[in-house]
């Protein structure tokens, strides 16, 4: 291990080793959400053509190559790092800002996906309510709980993923049960291939890897995490792998109830097929789990990016007046977090692909540095150790499958997307004054994610 591996990188996390690998599998699981994979059905089976199985298996090859190469930074950087300080580290410090850069916007707008996509479930259910209202008690409530100070403790993370599997396996056994049912065949390559090739396939696996954010979570407790070097990498791999099965198992089954590209209601489509396979109690079950993952997550979402932009500004990277205020009586980032709230108005004027989509621009941004990161740290410190397979080989074609995604996101995403590294790129030439100094280090963003 080199020198800098070693080294502190900004935030610091607690030194007591205690979890193993299964502990941090179903932690990463846990951040994951698996059931979201019902939530953004109907939106992935449009964009594919009726191809969602065969999108969520590209997304799945797509991430592994990646998780592979998140584990090796993992390997030679263990500390509680994240793809800002794997890229800063390996490759460059003002490729490591934009990286950085990216991420945030990853942060900044992943509540308002969460609500949104809550609130188009609550509105197919509910009809008669106004969109609008759902989204204004979905950001009042979490803002209200992230001021006071609410913190959900892991078990209860636990818990919840538990009962999203016990949803997601009642969903698989209750379309068997249909299918057979209605003399139908339980084995088709139409939920693989759709009815319009590999083009709306990987338009449909660009949106499909939304449900893959956060699978590089475990980082966060290398420090925590018995023999890091090894468990971490496992970890990562194991957390992309599992999800990526469950994704295409689920899909695969709820393409076969609802095969097509074309619905009245895409963005709620999953609410409709539970009601269709298990009648009016399980749909109302099914909602019930949705909306209560969705609530949590988007509570733990606004409170992360409120911790990272008072982090930010305490830094000095933003405005410390604003970004780095903490209210005395509660002890929390009040304004940011308000702010994080003011950004989810926006889901009132878009849509789940649009949303979900600008999401993924900056995960593809930071996956695709993250490949180059390994290749780099591969020619800057050559060993007989280091494998080329491992180190160039899959890293490179990881980057690849992962430019290749980001073109395939709608236009809208990619001139949100593109706009806001532009404004990154401008604001890093004021930071470093034209780059004649170094960019700012974003601590807060390591300790955040």
């Amino acid at each position: 291990m080199t020198a800098e591996a070693t080294e502190p990188v900004g935030y610091q996390s607690p030194l007591e080793k205690t979890l193993g690998l299964r502990s941090v599998v179903l932690f990463g699981l846990a951040y994951m959400a698996p059931i979201i994979v019902l939530g953004i059905f109907g939106v992935i089976a449009v964009k594919s053509d009726g191809g969602s199985g065969g999108s969520y298996l590209l997304a799945t090859v797509a991430m592994l190559f990646t998780a592979l190469s998140y584990g090796l930074m993992a390997k030679h950087f263990p500390v509680a790092g994240s793809a800002y300080t794997y890229v800063r580290k390996a490759l460059d410090s003002r490729a490591g800002f934009i990286v950085g850069w990216a991420i945030l916007l990853d942060y900044l707008f992943l509540p308002l996906v969460i609500w949104l996509i809550g609130a188009s479930y609550l509105k197919d259910q509910f009809p008669a309510v106004p969109f609008w209202v759902w989204i204004v008690a979905f950001i009042v409530i979490t803002s209200v709980l992230n001021v006071i100070g609410l913190k959900v403790a892991d078990k209860a993370n636990f818990v919840l993923m538990a009962f999203q599997l016990l949803i997601l396996a009642l969903f698989v056994i209750f379309t068997i049960t249909h299918l057979v049912g209605q003399s139908d065949s339980l084995l088709s390559l139409r939920p693989f291939t759709g009815d319009s090739g590999f083009g709306a396939i990987a338009a449909g696996s660009a949106v499909a890897a939304y449900s893959f954010l956060g699978f590089d979570a475990v980082s966060t407790l290398t420090e925590e995490t018995h023999d890091a070097e090894r468990t971490i990498p496992r970890a990562i791999v194991l957390v992309a792998l599992i999800g990526g099965v469950i994704f295409i198992v689920v899909s695969y089954f709820v393409t076969l109830v609802a095969p097509g590209g074309t619905f009245d209601n895409p963005d709620s489509l999953a609410s409709d097929v539970a009601k269709t396979i298990g009648g009016s109690l399980f749909g109302a079950f099914f909602l019930a789990g949705l909306i209560v993952a969705q609530f949590t997550s988007g509570l733990a979402a606004q409170a992360a990016v409120a911790r990272l932009l008072f982090a930010m500004g305490r830094d000095g990277v933003l405005p410390n007046k604003f970004f780095g205020m903490v209210w005395a009586k509660f002890h929390t980032p009040v304004l940011n977090i308000v702010l994080a709230g003011l950004i989810g108005l926006a889901a009132i004027f878009l849509s789940v692909t649009t949303s979900t989509s600008f999401i993924n621009f900056g995960a593809f941004t930071a996956f695709t540095l993250v490949n180059l990161s390994v290749i780099a740290y591969f020619f800057r410190h050559r060993t007989d150790q280091l494998n080329p397979f491992r180190y160039v080989v899959i890293p490179l074609i990881g980057a690849c499958i992962d430019i290749a995604l980001l073109t395939q996101l709608d236009q809208d995403a990619l001139v949100l997307g593109l706009s806001w590294l532009g404004i990154g790129i401008v604001y890093l030439l004021v930071l470093t004054r034209g780059f004649t100094r170094q960019p700012p280090d974003l601590a807060g963003i390591a300790g955040a994610e």
